[in-house]
């Protein structure tokens, strides 16, 4: 063990886990201010339901041996988890603090699904299906990709999470949306407090550093690669959001400069440690376009009511982010890895593409049947005089201003 990655470790724990906040910040603001705190809530609960069961559970089928699917029971209740080493994963830092690291993205793949029913589902609903996609869905994504599961077989590359998090986190809220529908004054909807939205987003924006370097699990080049990387593809995505947004729509905004930056950096994270720098320009450039495309072209065209855009930005940038990897990795960058496309070899990018089909498919279909399930126990969707009211009082019984 060494301390010099243990204490690197630690601290990109805690970034990662002040992510989870970011997001509620960003969230917060970008709702009507009488669904803010509801908003947040549905953050702050996921902070402390998938610490839990990530605990008894969900760690142990994430990353316990297993099968091709799944992992065991050896780590239930974190049994067998201890301070020493598990040289299957890091050799320099112990086994519970890359068990914390690994938490914190759990409870923020889960926070990121929130945007997608923002004003509309009821806390109760939202509190079962946490708990039972952070089992059933989440643990087994995580498995297949880190965990030693059959895409880590296969070959594809995912370096922080560009599946794990925010594909499948993507592709959740998108099923979650179109089954409880829209809003029903979703056209007379605007962002209370952007300054709010601001706040979050730089905080994801440094969290991320955390959550990109991290991944390395040890302060070395791929490690500082990935954090140039990841501040390069942040500000590339901006400029690409905001560069189509000001050529289409005439002015470019702050809101859309924060959202491009939050697109660039889910564009880079699955190929953080294995791609040029040069590389995260073009990445993080084109997620920033690609995402406004989602955000303003295909949400109206599909009609689905994604509400904070979950799946505009995490879902597609994602999706993005893994096709890059296939098309600009390179072992001269990490030996680990693979060369993409554009380094001579095309069955890295069919790799990424089966990656992503499977995880776009087997997270869709196990969303919906999992939202289908709450269904059944709890009340899915606010009524209207609920809505009318607002989720702050309604849900909770407070009110973030006072007249």
């Amino acid at each position: 063990m060494q301390m010099g990655d243990t204490v690197f470790m630690f601290f990109c724990a805690l970034l990662v886990w002040l992510m989870t906040p970011g997001i509620a910040l960003f969230y917060g603001g970008l709702v009507r201010s009488k669904n803010v705190l509801s908003t947040i809530m549905h953050s702050l609960s996921a902070i402390a339901i998938v610490s839990i069961i990530w605990i008894l559970f969900g760690y142990s089928f994430a990353f316990a041996p297993g099968n091709a699917l799944i992992g065991g029971l050896d780590f239930v209740g974190l049994k067998g988890v201890g301070f020493a080493p598990n040289p299957d994963y890091s050799e320099t830092i112990p086994h519970t603090l890359y068990m914390m690291f690994q938490l914190t993205f759990a409870v923020l793949t889960t926070a990121i699904i929130s945007g997608s029913f923002a004003e509309r589902l009821r806390f109760p609903a939202f509190l079962m299906f946490s708990v039972l996609w952070g089992v059933l869905v989440y643990s087994p994504v995580a498995h297949w990709v880190w965990g030693g599961g059959w895409l880590a077989e296969l070959g594809a590359l995912d370096f922080a999470g560009g599946n794990v998090v925010h594909i499948s986190s993507g592709v959740a809220g998108l099923v979650i949306a179109i089954v409880i529908g829209k809003r029903k004054d979703m056209s007379h909807t605007a962002p209370h407090n952007l300054l709010m939205t601001l706040l979050g987003g730089a905080l994801i924006w440094f969290g991320w550093f955390g959550f990109n370097v991290g991944s390395a699990l040890t302060i070395d080049e791929i490690a500082m690669t990935a954090f140039i990387n990841t501040n390069t593809a942040a500000a590339t995505g901006l400029m690409g959001w905001l560069l189509v947004e000001w050529f289409i729509h005439k002015k470019p905004t702050m809101l859309g400069a924060v959202s491009g930056a939050i697109a660039g950096l889910v564009a880079i994270t699955p190929g953080a440690g294995f791609v040029t720098p040069f590389s995260s320009v073009l990445i993080g450039f084109i997620g920033g376009a690609v995402c406004f495309w989602g955000v303003f072209f295909l949400k109206k065209k599909l009609g689905y009511d994604d509400a904070l855009d979950a799946f505009g930005l995490h879902g597609i940038g994602g999706i993005w982010g893994g096709i890059a990897t296939g098309l600009f990795a390179t072992t001269s960058v990490n030996s680990g890895g693979a060369n993409g496309l554009f380094y001579g070899d095309i069955s890295l990018l069919w790799k990424q593409l089966i990656a992503i089909g499977a995880t776009c498919l087997f997270v869709g279909v196990a969303t919906y049947v999992i939202i289908k399930v709450v269904s059944f126990m709890f009340k899915l969707r606010a009524s209207e005089d609920e809505e009318s009211l607002g989720l702050d009082l309604t849900m909770h019984g407070e009110k973030a201003y006072q007249d």
